[in-house]
């Protein structure tokens, strides 16, 4: 069985999310934090051998404060991540263990996924070692003009939006940072292109909605309703209380 660690990054400045109390990891959802319900998709596979959580410099005595039994008790590791995406996940892979076949990039604030899911995106790598998941634009694109009117119309043919998770046989992606020379990149598969090496698109689900907004949150605490609980049991000692705020 191949094995696979899991890397969640955390470390954005939640810009739009417009909450004074939380950035939108850290946020509740459901009774417990963003980041949880991310990670617990993960943790209890046979297959995956360790989770990685990257969260910025700035949060760590707070996320210390409310989080660190959650991590003690899941066996979660924390780093602190960087300026960027990238370098925030390029910190992770520092620390991924030689034992994982595997690794799986997967949005911390993107908290509706299912096990099928998870299997069919891990399989997929498998075959082809370097897969993530991706949906079919449907709207009409316009391209827009700083004053806010339209410029062009764009065609969507053969335009997909990519989500995650993203997964890559490990030496691939360790070649594709090592090569990476201050690229910013805006997910992990710009940079395993950037090699000549194909990635292979899954079909996804738009219920697999990353949180950037209120309404993001609101949307998913739906659809977390509409999908198959995980096979865990509570995650967060204190889900009931207002530890959090």
């Amino acid at each position: 069985m191949a094995k696979f660690s899991v890397i969640l990054p955390a470390a954005g400045r939640s810009s739009r999310f417009k909450d004074k109390h939380y950035k939108k990891p850290f946020a509740p959802l459901a009774g417990r934090a963003i980041w949880l319900h991310s990670a617990e998709r993960f943790l209890g596979r046979d297959d995956v051998v360790q989770t990685i959580l990257v969260i910025s410099p700035e949060d760590r005595g707070d996320f210390n404060f409310k989080f660190s039994s959650n991590v003690a008790i899941l066996g979660i590791e924390v780093v602190d991540g960087g300026a960027e995406r990238a370098d925030s996940v390029e910190a992770a892979l520092a620390r991924v263990t030689p034992k994982a076949d595997f690794v799986c990039v997967h949005d911390a604030a993107r908290p509706c996924l299912t096990d099928v899911w998870i299997d069919t995106i891990f399989q997929a790598a498998e075959k082809t070692e370097a897969a993530l998941f991706a949906i079919p634009i449907t709207g009409t694109l316009k391209r827009v003009a700083a004053d806010q009117t339209i410029e062009a119309t764009v065609s969507r043919a053969g335009l997909w939006e990519a989500q995650t998770p993203q997964v890559f046989r490990r030496e691939l992606l360790l070649e594709a940072y090592a090569k990476r020379e201050g690229f910013s990149a805006t997910d992990e598969a710009q940079l395993v292109e950037r090699l000549g090496h194909p990635v292979t698109v899954v079909p996804g689900s738009p219920l697999n909605l990353k949180i950037a907004t209120k309404e993001d949150q609101r949307l998913a605490e739906q659809a977390l309703k509409a999908l198959p609980k995980p096979k865990l049991g509570p995650l967060h000692p204190f889900a009931d209380d207002d530890m959090w705020r």
